[in-house]
């Protein structure tokens, strides 16, 4: 098989958005994108909850989901009239007690910094907005009025690849098996039917594997699986006015047309990495955990019906929860887009532009992504993403 200079490894929404981005930034050189499942049946983007928010207590991070926000309000100009992704502009309403508040506070100060939406209430605001919600044990909330809400990422995901067809990016259904450095270079990588492909640049956007496929360049990235449930639940009230509800213990809930889709909490079960291959949904979770919060914040949901439930992962950085941009320090040419714990897809778009402008232009122009390399690992330095859903 012909070398390429540029090799992408994965490619689900991480690595179909840097492709995507290079050609729009003017790459002409090759690139290959490899996917071992391009029907993405077990992708952390297909079998994620597909949401997108500003609520987060860094600034990049907000930087990178306004970015793809801007995205979702241009698709047409930028993919044609027929593009659509379903988006819902619904809001995120974050709930915090006593204990949460101080974190809840400074995080929105950063957000409204960083020019977000969003209110900050307190019970009987809350009360009024919406009257479905309970807020004992709630001290205050805050609701993103603009900017936040769900999506359909096969949508998404479809209108990316379908432009990489006609920006002569090559998409190869294979596995990297192999990855080949010399000196302070990585010259090939080495795919399981294809064999050795010689590249001057590898980008590592494997999502929850991307700490197995940086250790084939024996190169330690904190990244593993961490297996998500999401259930749908069928309710006797449709709650219209419903944002993206985070109870204070972590479980989330959101309408789905004329259901819920509900989750979250797994922090407390989940302290090891989860086999990639189990896509079994964690139905004792429901019962346990998901279920008493949720008929404790919305009265009417002590009588509801799980319909089905489906799982997927999360590409979990151990350090820090939060993600991983850039090159490796010592080993230029290999590229991190990694460990966005489970932030990564509607972040996307904004790390393919980011990682594109590195690539082209030597450094970050609309994002700066420096805060996200990998210096940090190699120092055990977190930096935290404290509102990690």
């Amino acid at each position: 098989m012909a070398g390429y200079d540029i090799v992408i490894i994965g490619g689900a929404i991480m690595g179909a958005s840097a492709a995507y981005f290079l050609r729009e930034e003017g790459f002409t050189g090759s690139i290959a994108v490899i996917e071992r499942d391009p029907q993405f049946t077990g992708s952390s983007t297909t079998l994620s909850a597909a949401s997108i928010r500003q609520q987060f207590s860094i600034p990049e991070n907000i930087r990178l989901s306004r970015f793809t926000l801007d995205l979702f309000r241009n698709l047409k100009q930028r993919f044609g009239d027929d593009a659509d992704i379903g988006f819902r502009e619904k809001g995120y309403l974050i709930l915090a007690g006593d204990e949460g508040l101080p974190i809840l506070e400074a995080n929105y100060a950063v957000q409204i910094h960083e020019g977000a939406d969003v209110v900050l209430e307190k019970p009987d605001e809350l009360r009024q907005r919406f009257s479905w919600l309970s807020t004992e044990g709630i001290t205050a909330g805050t609701y993103g009025r603009s900017g936040e809400g769900w999506f359909d990422a096969h949508a998404l995901l479809g209108l990316i690849r379908k432009a990489l067809r006609s920006k002569n990016v090559d998409l190869i259904k294979d596995e990297v098996i192999a990855i080949e450095r010399k000196g302070d270079r990585i010259v090939s990588v080495t795919l399981a039917e294809g064999g050795r492909i010689e590249t001057r640049r590898v980008i590592n956007a494997a999502g929850p594997n991307a700490g197995k496929v940086s250790a084939l360049a024996d190169i330690n990235l904190p990244v593993e699986p961490r297996k998500r449930t999401i259930f749908v639940f069928e309710a006797r009230d449709i709650y219209d006015d419903m944002p993206l509800m985070v109870d204070p213990g972590g479980v989330w809930v959101r309408p789905e047309g004329s259901v819920y889709i509900a989750g979250g909490a797994e922090h407390e079960h989940d302290e090891l990495a989860a086999d990639p291959n189990d896509f079994e949904p964690a139905w004792d979770l429901f019962e346990e955990v998901v279920w008493p919060a949720l008929a404790n914040r919305v009265p009417s949901f002590e009588a509801i019906k799980l319909t089905r439930a489906w799982a997927g992962h999360y590409d979990y950085n151990t350090l820090d929860q939060n993600a991983v941009i850039g090159p490796h320090p010592e080993l230029s040419n290999f590229i991190f887009a990694n460990g966005f714990s489970g932030h990564g897809l509607q972040q996307a778009p904004a790390v393919g532009k980011a990682l594109a402008e590195l690539i082209i232009h030597g450094s970050y122009k609309t994002i700066d992504c420096s805060t996200f390399g990998y210096q940090r690992i190699v120092e055990e330095r977190p930096f935290r993403e404290l509102n990690v859903i």
